[in-house]
């Protein structure tokens, strides 16, 4: 796949989050992590990576953009969501440095995953500036949006 390609599906896939975004709101459980500041890093198999921020406030704004992009790079190096891949360390079914990543780096929140499209294609993808189960579901939703268009 070319990067116009690329951009075009990620593009599409950013619209859908934002259209999802004031139900995400709605819950003050979710509004109160980032009040709105929040930000998707995805990485293609090209290593190409792809980032969106939704919000005003720039330092949460980078904030979010910083765990996304961990989130993210933690699924491309290690093909398993984050959370999972941090018991899978600490409870020794993966060596600690299997993957290039130091028990302090880990990340461990929710929030990251390995997705594959319709297409084939893979994408290790981070979200972050909700509660973790809402960071997976908003990018499930908005790909499950995508791939209905």
């Amino acid at each position: 796949m070319n990067n116009n390609e690329m951009l075009e599906i990620t593009n599409k896939i950013f619209n859908a989050i934002e259209k999802l975004i004031p139900l995400y709101m709605g819950n003050p459980e979710d509004k109160s992590i980032s009040n709105g500041n929040l930000a998707v890093c995805i990485i293609d198999e090209n290593q190409n990576v792809y980032g969106k921020m939704f919000g005003s406030n720039t330092p949460r704004l980078r904030q979010s953009y910083t765990v996304a992009w961990t989130k993210a790079s933690q699924v491309w190096l290690t093909g398993v969501k984050t959370g999972e891949y941090e018991r899978m360390v600490f409870t020794k079914v993966v060596d600690e440095n299997a993957n290039g990543i130091e028990a302090p780096d880990l990340i461990g929140w929710e929030g990251g995953q390995p997705i594959t499209l319709n297409t084939g294609l893979k994408l290790a993808v981070g979200f972050s500036g909700l509660r973790g189960t809402s960071d997976l579901e908003i990018m499930k939703k908005a790909l499950a949006k995508y791939e209905s268009l």
